[in-house]
């Protein structure tokens, strides 16, 4: 059959792994039982390598709960993980680009003593100095690991493979590291950088009109990426945000048929001064070649934009202009920034960027709301002296906590002891 042989094959209870010659792949096999008929049937899965195949063995061993080959292997932590995201992946719990990042985390992981130890024999102890080696990396990425071994260990604890949850004693630690602030563009800045793409070709600078739609509309740089003429509404002066670019379990750009959140589809008025650029992106994606989707950014050798590229792009013309370097949602963060400045109000915000919940608005922007915090609130006390609640302060008529009257701001306190002071000089003289 141009494979090896079965005495070749490495043998993971009731699976194996094996290599073809005429594919020149890795094959996983193992047995499952057909859900409609409940007969054993044959599952295969190819792979490049040995080690994706006897990963992916690994990982269905435990999803099926094999009590031979859990008895003969043990149950290491990183297979437990790994097992548990599959399953989330299987289930449609979790989308691929989801599928991807936590891989990434894992990856990270895997090479570390603990979670090569069988979870039974993990302490708490063990898990809590692991966790602490990671106080130099984001609050982000210390969140997402203490979450894989979170759920490890619930999914082990379910299961009855382990009596006691050693989590339950464990801290998740707080990073060194500052948070990284998104800047968002001074006015002076943003006119520098808007003066230099309405002076450029498409041919000159391809995402001239991405970064004009990001900066003046707000939207991520996904969902901008993967807008299609149909999308836009010239006649209503519209655009409909429904669609987003993602990655698949395995890393590649994908159209993911709906955005980052349900908030997240929603349609836009198109401004005025936007509507020419967007008109000009639609008629070159009209007369585009390979372009069966109607993109309005797609590049001339591959299906989707890389936003990497369209990063690239926008730093080096960032550096040209002396403008210090940020990333493309930056340019989403000006337009909340401008947003904010312009009085439009946090749940109207909310709504233009997609955003879940107005919390999530109020909490990514509440540098830029504090700063125009004492100019809203004396719209309040304005209001209230306009409607003769409230009166101008008068220094003739304050009172201390202790009920001393202040006068042309002293109390009538140390007012009576000025007079006497004066009045003792002025018997000395005499």
């Amino acid at each position: 059959m141009g494979r090896k042989s079965s005495a070749s094959r490495t043998n993971y209870g009731d699976g194996s792994v094996f290599f073809r010659n005429d594919r020149k792949k890795w094959v996983a096999q193992y047995y499952d039982k057909d859900p409609v008929t409940l007969k054993t049937i044959s599952k295969r899965k190819q792979f490049d390598t040995e080690e994706e195949a006897k990963a992916y063995i690994r990982t269905k061993m435990y999803q099926k709960e094999n009590p031979l080959y859990i008895k003969n292997h043990g149950i290491p932590l990183i297979e437990i993980m790994k097992a548990n995201l599959q399953t989330k992946y299987d289930t449609n719990m979790i989308s691929g680009s989801q599928y991807d990042r936590v891989s990434r985390t894992l990856k990270k992981m895997e090479n570390s003593a603990v979670v090569n130890k069988n979870i039974d024999e993990i302490t708490s102890e063990e898990i809590q100095n692991y966790m602490n080696t990671y106080t130099n990396y984001s609050d982000s990425q210390i969140k997402k690991t203490f979450a894989q071994f979170n759920q490890a260990f619930k999914y082990a604890f379910d299961r009855g493979y382990i009596l006691r949850n050693p989590m339950s004693m464990v801290i998740r630690p707080k990073s060194k590291i500052q948070p990284k602030i998104i800047r968002a563009m001074t006015l002076d800045e943003e006119s520098k950088f808007v003066e230099y793409l309405r002076n450029k070709t498409l041919k000159e600078c391809p995402y001239k009109n991405e970064y004009l739609i990001q900066l003046f509309m707000g939207l991520r740089i996904g969902e901008c990426l993967a807008l299609q003429t149909s999308d836009i509404d010239l006649m209503h002066r519209q655009m409909y945000v429904h669609k987003t670019l993602t990655h698949d379990l395995y890393g590649c750009v994908k159209m993911s048929d709906s955005p980052k959140t349900e908030a997240g589809k929603r349609y836009l008025p198109i401004p005025p001064s936007l509507y020419p650029y967007i008109v000009e992106q639609m008629k070159y994606c009209e007369s585009q070649e390979n372009n069966d989707e109607k993109l309005l950014f797609k590049p001339n050798y591959n299906r989707y934009t890389e936003s990497e590229n369209v990063n690239r792009t926008l730093s080096r013309i960032l550096e040209k202009l002396g403008i210090e370097h940020m990333s493309s949602h930056s340019l989403r963060h000006t337009y909340a920034t401008r947003s904010i400045e312009a009085g439009v109000t946090p749940v109207v915000l909310q709504k233009l960027m997609g955003h879940t919940d107005v919390s999530i608005t109020l909490n990514t922007y509440t540098s830029v709301f504090d700063k125009y915090k004492e100019t809203e609130l004396e719209k309040v006390n304005q209001y209230y002296m306009s409607q003769n609640l409230l009166q101008e302060p008068s220094p003739n008529n304050v009172m201390l906590e202790n009920g001393a009257d202040i006068i042309e701001g002293k109390t009538k306190e140390e007012d009576n002891n000025d007079v006497k002071e004066q009045n003792s000089d002025y018997d000395k003289e005499k």
